[in-house]
């Protein structure tokens, strides 16, 4: 449900170029991290990543999530096992909730160049979960 603000908060509200709110409130951000590492916890993680199995290869070890800015990461922390750099570790974003509004998110998916795609647009934080639960291109490799 989307709260009302009045006309007096819209004009002294920051907006960008695009008519956005500047930034997430640090209430907002505490809820949305308890909501996504709740997610990681009880889907992902049961779902994508059961064990961990040591390969030759790189191989997942953990998956978690990180802030940068207005967007909430989903990453996958690999450990390699390749002789020359056996046990070093690195991570992978493979999903990405951009904060666009008060409980509205842009869903964007990690391409195999590098680039985000968005694949689903102002969704509530809720529905946003159960989209990356169901969407494969949104699990992690």
């Amino acid at each position: 449900m989307e709260l009302a603000i009045t006309r007096r908060e819209q004009r002294h509200r920051r907006l960008t170029k695009k008519g956005r709110p500047v930034g997430i409130s640090e209430s907002e951000k505490t809820r949305v991290t308890a909501a996504c590492q709740r997610f990681i916890d009880d889907v992902l993680k049961p779902k994508c990543l059961p064990a961990i199995r040591p390969t030759p290869f790189n191989y997942p070890i953990d998956i978690h999530g990180k802030w940068r800015g207005r967007s909430y990461s989903f990453i996958q922390r690999y450990r390699s096992g390749f002789p020359e750099n056996l046990g070093e570790e690195f991570d992978s974003a493979f999903t990405r909730l951009d904060w666009i509004g008060h409980d509205r998110f842009d869903i964007q998916w990690h391409r195999h160049t590098g680039a985000w795609f968005r694949l689903y647009r102002a969704e509530p934080l809720a529905e946003a979960l159960k989209i990356i639960e169901a969407d494969g291109h949104l699990h992690p490799l």
